[in-house]
């Protein structure tokens, strides 16, 4: 029985259904990292400016600082950096962080990487413009964005099995 004040709800998280008691004003980040222990997304703004804590909510990037965890649905699918591991396609993208140098302090990272892979799971060849669109609600405040951007192009040749 839920205390008062808290919301049964149930969801798909990394492929796996689950359910939760959460109170009306928690949100989505903070219920990932306090009932499921998945920190790979950050608070940074708190105001869904930074995409620090950028997931996937139904295969689509979302800031989950803004979203309350009660409004979530059954059919709701929650995909978090974790969720991916083990993906030929993360693979790639993180390979391509390191070798093209565009991991620095690490915090932005986790959303840049989800932002990277939602992109090039569904564009094969993402241009310039596509790139910086896709990565438009991810601050990355210690490289630039030429290595991220990088990167992502990096990844996006290793994912069409170019060089």
């Amino acid at each position: 029985m839920p205390e008062t004040g808290q919301v049964l709800i149930k969801f798909k998280l990394n492929g796996k259904s689950t359910e939760a008691l959460v109170a009306p004003t928690l949100t989505l980040l903070e219920m990932l990292r306090r009932n499921y222990s998945l920190n790979a997304a950050k608070e940074g703004c708190g105001k869904g400016e930074c995409g620090a804590c950028t997931i996937l909510l139904n295969n689509k990037p979302v800031n989950s600082c803004l979203k309350f965890a009660a409004t979530l649905l059954p059919t709701d699918e929650v995909t978090t950096l974790e969720g991916l591991d083990g993906l030929p396609l993360l693979a790639k993208i993180q390979q391509a962080y390191v070798d093209e140098g565009a991991v620095q302090c690490g915090f932005c990272i986790p959303g840049m990487v989800i932002s990277t892979y939602h992109l090039l799971a569904n564009e094969k060849s993402p241009s310039d413009r596509r790139i910086k669109e896709a990565l438009s609600g991810n601050i990355c405040r210690c490289t630039g964005y030429k290595k991220i951007i990088a990167a992502v192009k990096c990844a996006g040749r290793e994912k069409e099995g170019k060089k």
